[in-house]
């Protein structure tokens, strides 16, 4: 779903009642145990915790002018959507993910390349977010990025 906000408080605000709770106590987790360096707001319509300008200038790729994404927060029209961009990046991080999530929910894995849905919103496996906030740096984020833009 797009919400027409102009802030990250003005996004959850637009919510619907039963996703604010949920979503901002994800968005509260990540600012709190996101890597060093990242910053928050809005991108691509959705909350956004991103490499700044002023740590890695070049931005993203395909439009140089915003900072590079990292993880995205959105509530989708059936579901909470968490990105996290190391996981479709470093397959490692995602093997390890997928392990660990069936010990943190007793709901099977809804996942795509870097997108994890949450259907059920009452079972959001936050200890394991919070354990995911920590598995990757922005440096090695950058770097990572980078192998992979040069490579092209």
């Amino acid at each position: 779903m797009q919400y027409k906000a102009t802030s990250p408080e003005d996004y959850i605000s637009q919510l619907p009642e039963e996703r604010k709770a949920p979503i901002t106590k994800l968005d509260q987790l990540i600012k709190k145990h996101m890597p060093k360096g990242l910053e928050a707001g809005l991108g691509y319509g959705m909350l956004a915790y991103y490499v700044p300008k002023s740590i890695y200038p070049p931005g993203y790729h395909c439009k140089p002018f915003p900072p590079l994404p990292f993880i995205n927060l959105a509530s989708q029209k059936n579901f909470i959507a968490l990105y996290h961009s190391g996981l479709y990046a470093k397959k490692e991080l995602y093997d390890w993910f997928v392990a660990e999530y069936p010990k943190h929910s007793k709901y099977k894995l809804d996942m795509g390349k870097s997108c994890i849905r949450f259907k059920k919103i009452d079972d959001i496996p936050y200890d394991l977010i919070v354990e995911l906030l920590g598995k990757m740096s922005v440096d090695e984020w950058i770097d990572i990025y980078e192998t992979a833009i040069h490579k092209k």
